[in-house]
C-alpha cells in the first residue's frame, strides 16, 4: 500500500519560499508529510486527467419535503454568521422540535457537504442549519479565509442560540453534526455549551494535530518551526502592506505525481461534483487559509478534556478507508460514556461529504432520536 501523505503540502510551497528552504530541503519534508487541508505534489509540471471518483454522489441535492430559508444572526464576537435552515413541509409550529446545526469541512462553505446533511435531516422531520464557518462563504469576518478556531466554535453556540430563539424548536433538544475539520471545532464548542445537547461528527480531522503532526504524526517539530517562522515573516510583509498569501487547500489542477489523497479532494472541490465559489472568493482562494493566520492550529487542542461532554453522547463516524481515520479513532478513545464509533465499509474521507450510498444518514437520524428525544 502506497503511503498517504498529509493533505496540505502546498502550505510548505509557500512557507518554503519565505523561510528560505531549499529544494532539497523541501522535497524532504513533503516526503515525510506536513500540516493537512488537502495533499498537493508541488512540482508538477504536466496536467493530468482528472479521476470521477464520486460513485453517486449528490453534494447538490434538493428535497421537494423540506423548505430552505437563508438566515443570519449574531456571535458574541458580533459578527454575522450566515446559515440554511432547512424545515420540514410538514413541520407543526405549534410544536417544539429537535433541531440540529451542521457545519462544512474545512476550508469550505455551506454549500459544500453540510446543506446536503442539513436537507436530509430535515428529511426525517428534524428543524436543520447549516452554516458557514466566519471568514468563510456568506459568513462576516476580515481578513477572508482567516483561521480562528475559537471564533469557529463560537460559531456553533451561536447557531444554538438562533435555532433555540425559534418558537417551533425546544431548547433541550439541540444537537449538532461537524463534517471534517467542523468536528473538531463543534468538540470544542461542546465541551464549554452544555446546550448542545448531542454531537455527531463525520470524517473528522483534529485540525490542531493536523497541523503540529500531520497525518500519521509525518512531520517533524522542526518542519512545524519552519511553517510557523515563514507565517511570522509573512506578518510583517502584510503589515507593511503586501498581498495575503494564501496557502495548502485543494490543488487547482492534477498532474501525474499528483498525491491520492489530494485526488481525492480535488475530485469534490475543483469538479462539477462539489465545486462552489462563494461570492467575494476566486478558485484560486477557496478551500485555502491565509498563512499568517493557519499557525492557529498550533495552539487548539480540541480533544483536551473531550470526557467532560459525557454524559451528553458522541458519534463518531468515518470510512474504514478514510485517510483521516485516526482522528476519530484518537477522539472515541478519549471521549467517555455515551459514544459510538461507527465504520463505513469501503468509505474514504471525501466518500462521506456526499456520497449518499454510503453515508449513513439512518445511523445519524437513530442517534439523534434516540438523544433529542
Amino acid at each position: 500500500m502506497t503511503e498517504k501523505k498529509d493533505p496540505i503540502d502546498t502550505t510548505i510551497s509557500a512557507t518554503a519560499r519565505t523561510a528560505g528552504i531549499d529544494r532539497r530541503q523541501l522535497l524532504k519534508m513533503t516526503g515525510a508529510g506536513v500540516v493537512a487541508f488537502g495533499a498537493a505534489s508541488i512540482f508538477d509540471t504536466t496536467n493530468a486527467k482528472a479521476q470521477d471518483m464520486s460513485n453517486g454522489a449528490a453534494n447538490f441535492y434538493t428535497s421537494d419535503k423540506v423548505t430552505l430559508q437563508k438566515v443570519t444572526f449574531r456571535s458574541l464576537y458580533r459578527m454575522n454568521v450566515a446559515g440554511n435552515l432547512f424545515l420540514p413541509n410538514d413541520l407543526d409550529r405549534a410544536a417544539r422540535h429537535p433541531a440540529i446545526v451542521v457545519g462544512h469541512p474545512m476550508g469550505a462553505v455551506k454549500e459544500q457537504s453540510a446543506n446536503l446533511y442539513a436537507t436530509k435531516m430535515a428529511e426525517q422531520g428534524f428543524v436543520a442549519m447549516s452554516i458557514d464557518l466566519p471568514f468563510w462563504g456568506e459568513s462576516e469576518g476580515q481578513a477572508r479565509n482567516l483561521v480562528s478556531p475559537d471564533i469557529y466554535a463560537e460559531a456553533f453556540s451561536a447557531g444554538v442560540d438562533f435555532l433555540g430563539s425559534q418558537s417551533y424548536v425546544d431548547r433541550q433538544r439541540i444537537g449538532g453534526i461537524g463534517i471534517c475539520g467542523s468536528g473538531s471545532f463543534i468538540i470544542s464548542a461542546a465541551k464549554i455549551d452544555p446546550r448542545i445537547k448531542a454531537v455527531a461528527t463525520v470524517s473528522m480531522y483534529d485540525m490542531g494535530a493536523a497541523f503540529r503532526d500531520a497525518l500519521n504524526k509525518s512531520q517533524s517539530v522542526e518542519q512545524r518551526k519552519q511553517i510557523i517562522a515563514a507565517a511570522a515573516e509573512q506578518r510583517w510583509k502584510e503589515f507593511d502592506g503586501g498581498a495575503i498569501q494564501y496557502v495548502g487547500g485543494t490543488t487547482l489542477e492534477l498532474t501525474a505525481d499528483t498525491d491520492p489523497v489530494q485526488r481525492e479532494f480535488y475530485d469534490f472541490y475543483r469538479t462539477a461534483r462539489g465545486e462552489f465559489t462563494p461570492a467575494g472568493a476566486t478558485r484560486e482562494t477557496t478551500t485555502k487559509p491565509t498563512l499568517t493566520s493557519v499557525v492557529k492550529f498550533a495552539n487548539f487542542y480540541p480533544f483536551n478534556d473531550i470526557e467532560t461532554i459525557s454524559p451528553r453522547p458522541m458519534l463518531f463516524v468515518s470510512g474504514d478507508q478514510a485517510h483521516s481515520r485516526e482522528f476519530s479513532e484518537d477522539a472515541y478513545r478519549r471521549a467517555a460514556e455515551p459514544k459510538e464509533l461507527v465504520w463505513v465499509k469501503g468509505a474514504g474521507h471525501v466518500d462521506l461529504y456526499d456520497r449518499v450510498d454510503l453515508i449513513p444518514f439512518d445511523r445519524l437520524a437513530g442517534f439523534f432520536d434516540r438523544h433529542l428525544a
